[in-house]
């Protein structure tokens, strides 16, 4: 399997797991958060529906920079609605699918810098930058709106095995 293959099947994966999450969202709950210096559900959320876009961002730019007003890229839009949640996660999901579909194994060892105002943040080789800034910060937040689900006493879905909220 190269690259290009792992990382459809990856994105097919998380994709699905990520839809899992976001159909529990409770609406009109955005503002929630658990605490302070927490981030609102609302906002979660919608990073959890986006993150699957990302892959596209990453195999199409040679880089991007987080702090930039004219750079769009990885912007995390509002939703309002599970369904909005759904559609953005799909949209994304399509994107992604056809940029890992249309670039070759070559062009996932060349070099990818994420910045933020100007400032690099982390750069290296494309397949590694998609499965860390994009897979698995994917996994860590998703874990995140996971917890906020419990808090919220909706029940977690089993994600990679069971969970307090559902058997697998």
């Amino acid at each position: 399997m190269g690259l290009r293959e792992f990382f459809l099947w990856q994105l097919e994966h998380e994709a699905a797991a990520s839809r899992k999450v976001i159909e529990r969202v409770p609406e009109g709950r955005n503002n929630w958060k658990p605490h302070a210096r927490s981030m609102e559900l609302g906002s979660l959320a919608a990073l959890v529906a986006s993150m699957p876009g990302w892959v596209e961002v990453m195999v199409n730019h040679r880089e991007l920079d987080l702090r930039d007003p004219d750079d769009d890229g990885l912007k995390t839009k509002p939703a309002n609605t599970r369904a909005e949640l759904c559609q953005m996660l799909s949209e994304g999901l399509a994107k992604s699918r056809k940029a890992l579909e249309d670039t070759t194994e070559e062009h996932l060892t060349k070099m990818w810098r994420f910045r933020r105002n100007g400032q690099v943040v982390s750069e290296g080789p494309r397949y590694a930058m998609i499965s860390d800034e994009a897979m698995s910060n994917l996994a860590h937040h998703r874990g995140q709106l996971t917890v906020y689900l419990g808090l919220l006493e909706s029940k977690a879905p089993a994600v990679y095995g069971s969970s307090s909220g559902e058997a697998y």
